[in-house]
């Protein structure tokens, strides 16, 4: 049988999974696990009894001095874990809920559905901003040189909104699905490091406050939405969050099945992966990934590899087979993301090769195109939309 090997030889892998040294913030034991598998294993020990008697007291307290208020907010992209997180507040603990959106601009057609289906499912009442789509064009150049991938709107202005509506509908709690332990080994669930504040998501993925995004084209007036409510605000309404998957066992895959099974939640295919969950509600993770591949030297194929051969649902050399088809593929969303930022594809290779990790500054990244045609429209279901009904005949015209 041939061992599958890494893609490259001068970078330390995890010995459990397939995460290398180059992921952020990851740290390896001395049996060389990483912070990530060392979580997996804090997991099965965790008493998730008592962490849901601990959930229940916050949840009842909320309940209990909301008046007639909202109970909580809940960020909601559409993906499986907000139909999850909408199901267990709704569904097993009662809450009444307010369902927040933050619109990146790029939903699928699957996403688009996943998300007006959960609304009618559970019966939410729901609030959604949506930035102009020059906005966010411009954001999707600017964020490639200053945080090295495509994506800072989705980073930041989800976070800045929800606290937004916090404030606005005097609501404290924030709740959010996964652990940070268990989606990006950032923490831990034994000795948790992370304090929720209102930088917590610009420590965990914006990298910029929005006043360092500034240039002679995106005003301070452009970023209104980017902005978050000072600390004085947030404290006087008393705003906290919390992560479900602290409390209650979470399992990416079982949740999939059961959103899928019991509410029509869809799954679609996601390019740069061989799942069809993560990211359902975006057409543009392609380019994310992409980006990350290239200034770190793995994508979401590691990512998704690497939890299962946690799980035992793959082996390594399984997991490192997948990696190597998926993670160095082109995706096909390369192209619409070139077409509204204006890069040229040597202006975007050139930027990225800046951004590349001293550790695999000289390795050959291997990247190649891919060989299909994605199976859902690589471009925003709202211009297909706007696109099928501009071209349409009056329905009142005699043929």
């Amino acid at each position: 049988m041939k061992i599958q090997k890494p893609l490259f030889e001068s970078i330390k892998y995890c010995t459990r999974c397939c995460m290398p040294e180059t992921q952020e913030s990851v740290q390896f034991d001395e049996l060389g696990k990483c912070t990530a598998c060392q979580a997996s294993e804090q997991k099965i020990h965790i008493n998730w009894v008592e962490r849901e008697k601990e959930l229940r007291k916050i949840l009842e307290n909320a309940k209990a001095t909301s008046g007639g208020n909202y109970d909580c907010i809940l960020p909601l992209s559409g993906g499986k874990d907000s139909m999850f997180q909408a199901y267990v507040l709704t569904h097993v603990y009662g809450m009444k809920v307010l369902g927040v959106t933050f619109n990146h601009s790029w939903y699928s057609e699957t996403g688009w559905y996943n998300l007006q289906n959960l609304l009618d499912v559970f019966n939410i009442d729901h609030v959604i901003f949506t930035p102009n789509r020059k906005l966010v064009n411009k954001l999707a150049r600017k964020s490639l040189e200053a945080i090295g991938d495509s994506c800072w709107t989705c980073h930041s202005g989800p976070p800045a909104f929800v606290f937004r509506m916090a404030v606005a509908y005097k609501i404290p709690l924030l709740v959010w699905g996964e652990s940070a332990a268990d989606f990006s080994g950032k923490d831990s669930y034994k000795n948790q490091k992370l304090k929720f504040d209102r930088d917590y998501w610009l420590k965990m993925s914006g990298k910029k406050r929005w006043d360092e995004i500034l240039d002679e084209d995106i005003t301070e007036k452009d970023l209104q939405p980017f902005v978050i409510p000072s600390a004085e605000e947030i404290e006087k309404v008393g705003v906290f969050g919390i992560h479900l998957g602290n409390y209650i066992f979470w399992d990416d895959e079982r949740h999939t099945e059961f959103v899928r099974d019991n509410f029509n939640w869809k799954e679609t295919e996601i390019e740069k992966t061989y799942k069809g969950y993560k990211s359902a509600e975006c057409m543009m993770p392609g380019v994310h990934d992409f980006t990350c591949f290239l200034k770190r030297g793995y994508g979401r194929a590691s990512w998704h590899a690497s939890i299962d051969v946690r799980n035992g649902l793959l082996s390594r050399d399984e997991g490192f087979e997948l990696i190597n088809k998926y993670d160095t593929e082109i995706p096909e969303a390369l192209e619409y993301y070139l077409k509204i930022t204006g890069y040229t594809e040597d202006e975007f290779y050139e930027i990225m090769k800046k951004k590349r990790m001293d550790k695999i500054k000289n390795e050959d990244l291997k990247i190649k195109n891919k060989t299909h045609k994605n199976a859902e429209v690589i471009k925003p279901y709202v211009e297909q939309l706007l696109e099928k009904h501009r071209n349409r005949k009056d329905p009142r015209e005699k043929n």
